[in-house]
């Protein structure tokens, strides 16, 4: 039986190299897409590149099993905000080119894509609220309409042998590819310089559990649903950098306890019955001591 193939787009982003590597490590040959070819030794071992830009729309051939559409066009470091000074482009680039991508993969006879959406369609919700799949969007930035206008599109594409998911994931953590630093690196280092923290909690996931949710409906049997959420951990930034007092036995003063009750906590039941089981508590320790050794 040969391997099953996947596209990945934006699979040299933060996020996207987890999906990578997950498919890879399944026994999938992957293809990544995107505006730029990985560095040498990105990947823990090579996959095949092809050229792509969400704003070109020129799709490239699709000629896979499963598509997971990870990129995302926007200002470096910023999603919410992303735009910039140009919302028009931003939303041409990101909804029309996400759609043409679906279209075409459809078209190619891909039985199931996955899109990356975000817990931002959601919008904002009373304090402590859950966030269920079932909820009415209310995305109040742009970033939250693109995300809600492109998962509407995929789902209405949905039928004649081709399955449209979206995952609409929460803050992601891990370690950052061969190169680049992760995302708490310069709250650690603000810290550590004795600067001044604001309070603030969270939902976040690891990005190893959102590429295993990736795959985990790419290769379930069956009828899936159009859309899951993902997230797993509430973290308050004053635990976190309470590990890296401890690790480095600094003495700065750590940010008081954010007010947790400000923060929508994510159902994600609907994953978990699929056999989903993040890492939770236990790898959110392990990945901070692994940040701190390096």
């Amino acid at each position: 039986m040969s391997a099953p193939r996947s596209l990945v787009t934006g699979g040299t982003g933060y996020v996207g190299r987890f999906i990578v590597e997950e498919l890879l490590a399944a026994g999938h040959e992957v293809a990544v897409i995107g505006r730029s070819p990985p560095t040498d030794g990105f990947f823990s071992r090579p996959v095949r590149f092809v050229p792509f830009s969400l704003a070109s729309r020129s799709v490239p051939p699709v000629e896979a099993d499963y598509l997971v559409h990870a990129a995302f066009d926007h200002v470096p470091g910023k999603y919410r905000g992303g735009e910039g000074d140009d919302p028009e482009n931003f939303r041409r680039r990101n909804l029309d080119g996400s759609v043409a991508l679906f279209e075409a993969a459809k078209a190619a006879g891909v039985r199931r894509a996955v899109f990356l959406s975000s817990r931002a369609v959601y919008g904002p919700r009373s304090r402590g609220e859950w966030l269920d799949e079932a909820d009415e969007p209310r995305p109040d930035t742009l970033y939250g309409e693109v995300k809600l206008a492109a998962e509407r599109a995929l789902s209405g594409l949905t039928g004649q042998g081709f399955e449209g998911i979206s995952l609409r994931v929460t803050g992601v953590y891990g370690p950052a590819g061969l190169g680049r630093k992760h995302k708490w690196a310069g709250l650690f280092a603000d810290y550590l310089a004795g600067r001044s923290i604001e309070p603030r909690v969270g939902t976040e996931v690891h990005g190893c559990d959102v590429a295993s949710a990736v795959r985990l409906v790419l290769e379930t049997a069956g009828p899936i649903g159009p859309i899951l959420n993902v997230s797993d951990l509430i973290v308050d930034r004053r635990d976190l950098l309470d590990m890296v007092r401890r690790a480095y036995g600094a003495a700065n003063p750590l940010p008081p306890a954010a007010d947790r009750l400000s923060v929508n906590p994510m159902r994600t039941e609907r994953l978990r019955a699929l056999g989903w089981r993040p890492g939770s508590e236990k790898l959110l320790q392990e990945t901070i001591s692994m940040l701190l050794r390096k």
